[in-house]
C-alpha cells in the first residue's frame, strides 16, 4: 500500500493541479495521508513504518499552509535523503541492512562468497540514492512538473532496477569470485 501511494503520488497531484486549485488539492492529499496514517498506526506498525505517512502528514501541512508546490516536490526528496542516511549509516556500522532485504525476499541459500558480497552493498546502496537524490533536486529545479512526476513516481525505479541488475551481473562475473581467493 506505501508502495502504490508513493507511485501515485507524484502524477495524480500534477493531473488535479490541471482540474483544481491548489489549496483543494492539497486538502485532498492531507485526508488521504491522515487516513493512511491512521490505517497504518491501526495496523500496529513499525516506527520505521510509520516514517513515510508522517513525512507526508508534515509536508502537506507545510505545502498548505504556504501554498506552496514546492514543499510537495521536496516530499520525495527528503524520503531519499533519508534512505541515503539508512544506507551511509548501515555502511559505516556494518549493519548489513541490504543482507536483511536479501535473506528477507531471496529464500536460496547462498554460498559464503555471495553472502560476503551482499553483506558490503550497502556502500553500493549509499552511492545509489545519492545519485537519486541529486536527480531529483536536478529535476525539481531544472524540469517542468511533469519531468517531476515522472521520474519520483517510475523514474527512480527504473533507476534503481538498473542498479540491482548492474550489481547482480557485477557480482556473479566477478566479486563473487573475488570473495572465493
Amino acid at each position: 500500500m506505501t508502495n502504490l501511494f508513493s507511485i501515485l503520488f507524484a502524477p495524480v497531484f500534477v493531473i488535479l493541479l490541471h482540474y483544481f486549485e491548489f489549496n483543494l488539492v492539497v486538502t485532498f492529499y492531507l485526508f488521504v495521508a491522515v487516513i493512511f496514517f491512521i490505517y497504518m498506526h491501526y495496523k500496529k506498525e513499525t516506527l520505521r513504518d510509520m516514517l513515510m505517512p508522517t513525512i507526508y502528514l508534515i509536508a502537506l501541512s507545510i505545502a498548505y499552509y504556504y501554498s506552496s508546490f514546492s514543499v510537495v516536490k521536496f516530499v520525495p526528496v527528503t524520503l531519499s535523503i533519508i534512505f541515503f542516511a539508512l544506507f551511509v549509516d548501515a555502511t559505516l556500522t556494518k549493519k548489513h541492512m541490504i543482507w536483511g532485504f536479501t535473506k528477507q525476499f531471496y529464500k536460496k541459500k547462498l554460498t559464503e562468497a555471495e553472502e560476503a558480497f551482499v553483506k558490503n552493498g550497502d556502500g553500493y546502496w549509499a552511492w545509489v540514492t545519492l545519485i537519486n537524490t541529486l536527480i531529483q533536486i536536478f529535476v525539481i529545479y531544472y524540469g517542468d512538473d511533469l519531468l517531476w512526476a515522472f521520474y519520483t513516481s517510475i523514474g527512480w525505479y527504473i533507476l534503481f532496477f538498473v542498479s540491482l541488475l548492474a550489481q547482480i551481473i557485477y557480482g556473479k562475473l566477478y566479486a563473487v569470485k573475488m570473495y572465493y581467493r
